[in-house]
């Protein structure tokens, strides 16, 4: 009971405070409202402005998320361009290269246009230091035999030693076991070039007479002698000679025409000669 009694007479007091109050806003000037209104503007103010930066804050957000899909969009269209471009510069390179082979096949048409050829690309290659072979995509059903020579449009590769009905495998000249006659373009004299155990790009010559003159850049090609070769086909030039005390063992280091490393296109002599 006494609680109920305390809690009454604070409710009266809150209550004539509160009348109190009324009673002096009524009768406060309007420059004392002024004031007040001041007072309560600079606390309202504030938290005004802060709902106002949150909502446009939120808005921000709202456009921002918008453009991000936007972006999204456009780096997806750019992605598929992009990547159709990439496709039309692979058929373009893929055509490319098929013209180069094909001017590639012409050409060595047109310089050995004195023989019956069959064109071929090189499908394989086996240059090592035991064995320095290639392998064409073309075999007995174009025509190919044993012992046939193959050329490329810088000078001679070598000579088929195997073929298949749709393949042939060549000996190449730079072989450790291949002999090539051949003849000097300065004294045309006959001598013979071996392929060498650790080399892919020079030959041997050996045999050489000793009344012949050989120097520096000479050039060599196929004597026609043998029964592989045609006489004629161009190897390579000469790059060193090395003398030695007995002049019958001197010999000359040929520099081939051919890049075994990088031959791709050859032709295959089909007639007899």
């Amino acid at each position: 009971m006494y609680k109920n009694k305390k809690g009454g007479i604070v409710g009266i007091v809150i209550t004539i405070i509160i009348l109190i109050l009324l009673v002096v806003l009524t009768n406060t000037e309007n420059s004392n409202l002024s004031y007040i209104e001041n007072v309560a503007n600079k606390l309202v103010n504030p938290i005004q402005n802060g709902l106002t930066y949150i909502k446009n804050k939120i808005h921000g957000n709202s456009s921002f998320f918008t453009n991000i899909n936007e972006l999204k969009t456009e780096n997806e269209e750019l992605q598929n361009k992009n990547n159709k471009l990439e496709e039309t510069l692979r058929e373009l390179e893929t055509i490319k290269a098929e013209n180069q082979t094909l001017k590639e096949y012409l050409n060595l048409t047109e310089k050995y246009n004195d023989y019956t050829t069959v064109a071929a690309d090189v499908i394989s290659r086996d240059i090592s230091n035991y064995s320095k072979t290639i392998v064409i995509n073309a075999g007995k059903k174009s025509g190919i035999k044993e012992n046939m020579t193959v050329i490329a449009s810088e000078g001679l590769v070598g000579h088929v030693i195997s073929a298949t009905d749709t393949t042939s495998k060549v000996q190449t000249i730079i072989d450790s076991s291949s002999n090539t006659s051949s003849i000097l373009s300065s004294s045309r004299e006959s001598i013979v070039c071996k392929g060498l155990l650790e080399e892919n790009s020079k030959l041997k010559a050996v045999y050489i007479p000793t009344e012949a003159t050989i120097a520096q850049d000479d050039t060599v090609e196929t004597s026609g002698l043998g029964g592989i070769y045609p006489k004629g086909i161009y190897i390579g030039k000469v790059s060193k000679v090395v003398n030695t005390t007995n002049l019958n063992d001197r010999y000359a280091l040929i520099e081939t025409a051919v890049n075994f490393n990088k031959l791709e296109t050859v032709l295959v002599i089909t007639n007899e000669y």
